[in-house]
């Protein structure tokens, strides 16, 4: 079978120079603000070992992850985390794992996505908040993702709010085993009724259990949300997440950043590796999220050490999607100078480029003919042409 040497395997992409470059300027963006927040950088290893995902509580399915082996036989995978990678560094390198610490990384992972958006690479840049617990940190999260979100200028964008613990009240004292609470988890989450119904139906839930969990996907909004979510239930544990929504939400209306969020007690993300609230940042340009985030008390226990925790991270190439959508991107900039070497020239060709940058100019240096170099500077869109000659340097 012939190769398609020229190709890339389905969801990974190259960056060409315009798209690079606004990759690198929102990429800065976020990192200015990641500094002036007080965070903390990290970089985990690209290359992990397999059992480091594939064997502890929280695991990462195996078919979502790139495998290889090195030279004794172990089995690596490429990094498909980087949540999982920062409570493993917390839990077995920090000497005090607390604070805020941020990164911009790659992530590796064969996970299907939502809104026909699936991708096997993913740059993401996120912040964790680490060894905080309560209302008030799980509020901090929240109105920093909306400060990023505003930062890479997205305007029409909300994040949705929910809670892991009103779903699992809800399903308390059932007797449904984890299999079948995946299975419920799973469609509600995807807002799919009919395989919310079939699903409750092999799991033996019916009568107002069922009624209630048909719901989640319809409390949706603000506040009211609250008060038609607790008609639903008088579970502890449901009603207790409740409150604890009602604590963030006071939070941020008193913060001023009530408009951009609402609750969604349908998000219903995965149990084994939220603990807390979840939240979602979308935008009216795409079909998918462009950020992703909660609270992840027990991650690090997996690893050693109980270190409660909140974060969020945002998907760049999904940002800048949603920007190139609104006419947001910028064109790539074009160089002072183009500066055309002719044959026996080259040494004035570089101390005049030498020159140029010394000012904090930018010059590309051209090697041809005056003619090609004058076609290379307007495919560069130059700001003017020289041309070094051995009796010196032009200006066209």
């Amino acid at each position: 079978m012939r190769m398609n040497h020229y190709k890339l395997p389905a969801g990974v992409q190259d960056l060409l120079p315009e798209e690079y470059y606004n990759v690198s300027l929102l990429t800065e963006k976020l990192k200015n603000k990641f500094r002036l927040a007080g965070c903390r950088f990290l970089e985990s290893s690209a290359i992990e070992y397999y059992d480091t995902f594939a064997e502890i509580r929280n695991r990462i399915p195996q078919r979502q992850m790139f495998k290889m082996t090195d030279g004794d036989g172990s089995l690596l995978v490429l990094r498909p985390d980087m949540t999982l990678a920062v409570a493993r560094m917390a839990a077995t390198k920090l000497k005090v794992p607390s604070g805020r610490f941020a990164y911009v990384s790659e992530v590796w992972n064969n996970a299907e996505t939502a809104g026909n958006m699936s991708r096997r690479g993913y740059l993401q840049a996120g912040v964790e908040f680490l060894g905080v617990s309560g209302a008030f940190s799980d509020a901090q999260a929240i109105a920093f993702a909306v400060e990023c979100m505003k930062e890479t200028g997205l305007d029409d964008f909300t994040v949705d709010v929910g809670h892991v613990g009103f779903f699992k009240g809800l399903l308390s004292g059932l007797g449904v085993n984890e299999e079948y609470t995946e299975k419920v988890r799973v469609s509600i989450n995807a807002k799919d009724s009919v395989g919310t119904m079939l699903a409750l139906k092999e799991a033996g839930v019916d009568g107002r259990a069922a009624e209630a969990l048909l719901s989640l996907p319809s409390l949706f909004g603000g506040e009211e949300v609250f008060s038609r979510a607790e008609k639903l239930t008088e579970d502890k544990g449901a009603l207790s997440a409740l409150e604890h929504l009602k604590k963030v939400h006071a939070l941020l209306k008193e913060f001023g950043l009530e408009k951009y969020v609402s609750f969604d007690l349908g998000t219903v993300k995965s149990l084994s590796y939220y603990s807390g609230i979840v939240f979602t940042g979308l935008t009216g340009a795409l079909g998918a999220p462009v950020l992703s985030g909660g609270r992840y008390d027990y991650l690090a226990d997996d690893f050693g050490k109980h270190i409660p925790a909140v974060g969020f991270a945002m998907g760049l190439k999904r940002i800048l999607m949603a920007l190139e959508s609104k006419g947001k991107v910028e064109k790539l900039p074009a160089p002072d100078a183009v500066i055309v070497a002719k044959e026996g020239a080259e040494a004035t060709a570089y101390g005049e480029y030498l020159r140029l940058t010394g000012e904090g100019k930018t010059a590309d240096l051209y090697t041809g003919s005056e003619k090609e170099g004058i076609r290379y500077a307007a495919e560069r869109n130059a700001k003017c042409v020289l041309v070094a000659e051995k009796e010196g340097v032009k200006r066209l």
